[in-house]
């Protein structure tokens, strides 16, 4: 039962940072355009995106439910010491939100539209940010469990983990996959001139997701970061990142080329490679703290706790998982169930 939770974790993790990346990755694509494209992806993304933008995010509550239910060390080291940055994510999400209804749906047009779109944009962007790092300071090793004190000041434990160079850097990696994810997305959503921008956009994004990435692993060797330098030393981990980086070829033509289907058939690709190079090379260890790692499996819920949230789990996925299927392909979001799909 615990590899059971422990699937519809990681599955859950990777629905959210593709369909919940490509969310606020519409945000910022929209933020990066001229004031004529913004005007045509506003429209795209209130098309595309409307009927579907809460349920982009029902994945990162399911992962927090596990942690909160089975995890439960995990969970605390996460609310406790990233408490700052897991308050600005929540914040953006929140501001995003209602940015996003009230730019389509207030009573009233006037200046105060301008704001809702910058404030959606300016959302769209941070919170992708911080929630890269986040993740930054849960693998940084700059973690200090122990409580403040004399030798520990309230920065070396609630700001320092997040706010290092190295947790900055994971934070842009994740913001430019969003916009890659969006971006690639939106090909398929738009008519023949939206297409074209967005086929630009999409290979922009390829290529700062690529400089970025090289950003990080350079960084996190050159400092021997040990998050990096465990997926270097783990040869399937490399393994599955030199396929990955392959896969940038024909993933690149086929942007290019305004294909639908398989380009986003490859970023969604691309997204489970990393993160399984990620989780084969530190599970269970997922957590570095300073001077060792705090393993997933240790001071987990009782078995029974365990085998109630599987059970619960599996029967929600029956449930949720066709419904979000016939949501999707209701408003034509799965391509390769149309017929002439270019």
């Amino acid at each position: 039962m615990l590899y059971v939770v422990l699937f519809f974790l990681f599955f859950a993790l990777y629905l959210y940072v593709v369909l919940g990346g490509a969310d606020y990755g519409a945000g910022i694509v929209e933020l990066f355009s001229s004031v004529e494209n913004q005007k045509i992806t506003k429209k795209t993304i209130y098309r595309v995106m409307g009927p579907v933008w809460e349920a982009n995010h029902i994945w990162i509550i399911i992962v927090i439910v596990i942690l909160w239910v089975g995890f439960p060390q995990y969970y605390n080291i996460m609310v406790v010491h990233l408490h700052i940055p897991l308050t600005m994510m929540l914040l953006g999400v929140t501001l995003r939100g209602v940015a996003f209804v009230f730019r389509h749906y207030d009573a009233i047009v006037d200046d105060s539209q301008k704001l809702y779109d910058t404030l959606f944009k300016i959302s769209s962007f941070i919170t992708p940010m911080f929630l890269g790092m986040i993740f930054g300071g849960l693998v940084s090793g700059d973690i200090h469990l122990e409580a403040v004190n004399a030798a520990t000041s309230f920065y070396d434990v609630f700001i320092q983990p997040w706010s290092s160079i190295f947790s900055i850097l994971i934070g842009m990696f994740f913001t430019a996959l969003c916009a890659f994810l969006s971006a690639v997305l939106l090909i398929g959503e738009s008519e023949q001139e939206g297409k074209k921008m967005y086929v630009r956009k999409a290979m922009i994004a390829t290529a700062v997701v690529f400089l970025v990435g090289g950003l990080v692993f350079g960084y996190g060797i050159y400092f021997e970061y040990t998050f990096i330098v465990k997926i270097i030393q783990t040869p399937f981990a490399i393994a599955l990142l030199g396929i990955s980086g392959i896969l940038l070829v024909p993933m690149w033509f086929l942007i290019k080329g305004g294909n639908v289907i398989w380009s986003r058939f490859f970023a969604g690709l691309q997204v489970f490679l990393i993160l399984l190079a990620a989780f084969i090379a530190h599970f269970p260890h997922i957590i570095l703290v300073n001077g060792s790692s705090v393993s997933l499996l240790e001071k987990i819920a009782p078995d029974s706790v365990i085998s109630t949230l599987a059970i619960t789990l599996l029967i929600a996925g029956l449930i949720v998982l066709p419904g979000l299927f016939h949501l999707l392909k209701s408003f034509k979001m799965i391509k390769i169930l149309e017929k002439n799909n270019p």
